[in-house]
């Protein structure tokens, strides 16, 4: 695969008012509109700045967002901080969750930034929290998702088998308290998430999270993330109906979603194609951004948005 281009490499971007909200967001490269959704309490720049590079190289129109009550999207602290060690247990006994919002209101706000840069339709690739987001939006506006790629994801519910106990409480340990604690903390869950099989590069993993603490650092964002999850539940039978062209992509070695998840997400939603990666865990390391990216390159350029749909309207 060639150098992505200098166009490739810059990105643009600004704020929009979408769904009600201000949400940030930046692009690169050129081609088919792929709409990437971020992780619980990940900002736009807690992306891979290879990975994203790798997808504009093989054409594709690669845009990042902040999530609601994240980096420089609007923050709703009125809302309050949810207890999330306390709605968990009601959440793993099938009992109602009580918050803020959830993922549907969350898949609303990436509809309306895809409206607000002016895509009739567009691709989703959702990882982590953010393939739930994306499977909500196939269930809610399936119209508008050329396909749909759930990466390192499930479909809700069954919380006492997602994750191993020693990795999920690394993802819900206290919120760190300064710069360096929070460059730390996510070194540490890295180490603990990453992949077996892919060499891991601590020292970007550490700038991506100082870029991070220093652009939006907003822990209770996290918590009300969290909290959507849970009142979400399982979208199961929901994903029954959706009609969006699938690819599910799985590590066999995910820590916090762990494969069978993954492959419940496939058995879902009719029709979803499913790749087991052998040593991949719930990151992008580097040396998985050409297999991930060739992966996502190929189901989307062989379910293509019209000319028209892929516009950019001002």
């Amino acid at each position: 695969m060639s150098e992505p281009n200098e166009g490739a490499r810059r990105p643009r971007g600004g704020t929009v008012r979408a769904n009600g909200l201000d949400v940030a967001y930046e692009e690169r490269g050129h081609g088919e509109p792929v709409l990437l959704v971020a992780g619980i309490g990940m900002q736009l720049v807690s992306w891979p700045e290879g990975f994203l590079d790798a997808l504009a190289a093989r054409g594709l129109r690669v845009i990042v967002s902040d999530h609601r009550d994240i980096g420089r999207s609007t923050w709703l602290d009125e809302a309050g901080v949810p207890p999330v060690l306390r709605l968990l247990p009601r959440a793993v006994l099938g009992l109602p969750v009580r918050a803020p919002y959830t993922l549907f209101d969350m898949a609303a706000d990436v509809a309306g930034l895809a409206s607000a840069l002016g895509l009739a339709r567009a691709h989703v690739v959702g990882v982590s929290m953010g393939g739930m987001v994306a499977q909500a939006l196939a269930v809610t506006h399936g119209e508008r998702l050329a396909s749909l790629t759930s990466m390192m994801s499930h479909p809700g519910g069954h919380l006492l088998t997602t994750g191993l106990p020693h990795a999920t409480l690394k993802l819900l340990a206290p919120a760190p308290r300064t710069r360096a604690a929070a460059i730390a903390r996510q070194v540490d869950f890295f180490r603990t998430a990453g992949s077996p099989g892919f060499a891991r590069d601590d020292a970007e993993i550490a700038a991506r999270a100082g870029r991070a603490y220093d652009r939006a650092f907003h822990p209770a964002g996290f918590a009300r993330h969290f909290a959507a999850v849970l009142a979400t539940g399982d979208l199961s039978r929901r994903l029954a109906h959706v009609e969006v062209p699938t690819l599910v992509l799985h590590g066999q070695a995910d820590p916090i979603i762990r494969a069978a998840r993954g492959r419940a997400t496939a058995r879902a939603i009719p029709g979803a194609q499913l790749r087991i990666l052998e040593g991949w865990g719930h990151d992008l390391p580097p040396g998985a951004f050409d297999t991930l990216a060739d992966a996502v390159a190929a189901h989307v350029h062989a379910h293509p948005c019209r000319p028209d749909q892929r516009r950019t309207f001002s």
